[in-house]
């Protein structure tokens, strides 16, 4: 097992761990925002487990990675993805991302995929095609909602990433829900490791990249997750239309379950990886 960093054109140093044979297949996850790699433990450890090799970074201004001011936007996320596969010399890899890691897994399969052979791709309640409504997207959300993301984060950051995972994200806000304190410590943790700048800058990055020319060119087998009770990437917004803009696209949605899901019901969602790989 190992973990590193490297350094990429911008001088940006980009944490990374790498576990597992080298010569196994290679599974590359892809982390949400605010997050770290650490929010890939469950996947991580159970692939090792189950042969591959499991890598995991975190992105630009993230978790421990360089606190950096430039670059927080989807093209450089990419192109730093793009450098690690060249740093690590990554062939015929499986890139997984939730969230925004979804969006940052769809603009590096389409625009560099091909360079590093990328062998299949998952999207775990993802971002694509695009968040925020515009004339283009009608049933999307309203960009308010994502100025109030920033007010939050820039009044409080400690409290607002408190107040996600106690709420919406897991779906601890629901009836009955059961609550886990460590999952909600963790997240704060992963969050407050990461730099504000780069956090605030991120949001409109998430929200705001359309992703459709992305998921039209992407030619490798993807596979969509979605729980259909996401609060914060609404299924219908999200992975129904991006489906159809596929050439090799299955969905897979889950009832009942909230946007944390490969957190609160691992379980389920890496036996269905593990199923996807290997198929």
């Amino acid at each position: 097992m190992s973990s590193g960093t490297f350094t990429t054109e911008d001088g940006t140093e980009i944490f990374f761990k790498d576990w597992g044979p080298r010569d196994a297949q290679a599974i590359v996850f892809h982390h949400g925002w605010p997050l770290s790699a650490d929010d890939w433990d469950a996947q991580m450890l159970f692939f090792l487990h189950q042969g591959f090799r499991v890598i995991a970074h975190d992105r630009r201004g993230h978790g421990r990675s360089s606190q950096t001011e430039t670059g927080n936007e989807m093209n450089t996320y990419a192109a730093d993805v793009a450098a690690m596969a060249r740093h690590l010399r990554l062939r015929g890899a499986i890139h997984v991302g939730h969230s925004t890691g979804g969006g940052e897994v769809a603009r590096y399969v389409a625009r560099h995929g091909a360079e590093a052979a990328v062998r299949k791709a998952v999207l775990i309640g993802a971002v694509p095609p695009i968040m925020v409504r515009t004339p283009a997207n009608p049933g999307g959300l309203p960009l308010e909602v994502f100025d109030g993301f920033r007010a939050a984060l820039a009044a409080n950051r400690a409290q607002f990433f408190r107040e996600v995972p106690e709420g919406p994200f897991y779906g601890f806000n629901r009836p009955g829900a059961k609550v886990s304190q460590g999952v909600v410590d963790n997240w704060w943790r992963q969050g407050m490791m990461g730099g504000t700048v780069a956090h605030y800058e991120c949001i409109k990055a998430f929200s705001e990249t359309d992703f459709t020319e992305d998921l039209k060119a992407i030619d490798v087998p993807v596979l969509l997750m979605h729980g259909e009770d996401d609060q914060i990437v609404p299924i219908d917004d999200s992975a129904r239309i991006g489906i159809t803009l596929l050439k090799h696209g299955t969905l897979k949605t889950y009832p009942g379950l909230p946007h944390g899901m490969a957190t609160t019901h691992a379980d389920k969602i890496n036996a269905d990886l593990l199923a996807f790989f290997r198929g």
